[in-house]
């Protein structure tokens, strides 16, 4: 069971909501539970950047109508990874064969980056985007939404 808590002064955590203050009901007074504490990052930012992903995506994969038989959702996944590369938020690793290496995308899961590293990893795929996916555009309509991203 997750249960999300606000830190208080002298180290008090406080249910973050009446739900969950309705969930802590359970536990027996004087039990003994284990917790794991997670922080979090700001879930709305989260999720502006995977709109600007989707956003990205539906652009840069316009008219390939030769793609009708691949699997959309690998193709966004890709598409997401090569574009946190572009921005420079990746790992170096070297093959299997120790001759050559490959570039593997940052993971940008709450758990492996900090909020402030997100925040400058989301402006640097802004740059990217801008760069790799929208470096020719001129419609009006698309430029209004992409500068709704910054």
């Amino acid at each position: 069971m997750k249960l999300e808590f606000i830190k208080q002064a002298g180290g008090v955590l406080v249910p973050a909501s009446d739900l969950v203050s309705d969930k802590l009901t359970k536990f027996k007074t004087g039990g003994l539970y284990e917790v794991e504490i997670k922080r979090q990052r700001n879930p709305h930012f989260h999720a502006k950047a995977f709109s600007f992903f989707k956003f990205c995506f539906e652009y840069w994969c316009g008219n390939k109508t030769h793609w009708e038989n691949l699997d959309t959702k690998e193709q966004f996944d890709s598409f997401r990874k090569d574009l946190t590369i572009q921005a420079g938020y990746f790992n170096q690793i070297y093959t299997l064969d120790g001759l050559g290496f490959k570039l593997e995308a940052k993971s940008l899961s709450f758990g492996n980056m900090e909020q402030g590293e997100f925040e400058a990893c989301y402006n640097a795929l802004i740059n990217a985007a801008i760069k790799n996916v929208f470096q020719n555009t001129r419609d009006e309509q698309i430029l209004n939404r992409l500068q709704g991203f910054f």
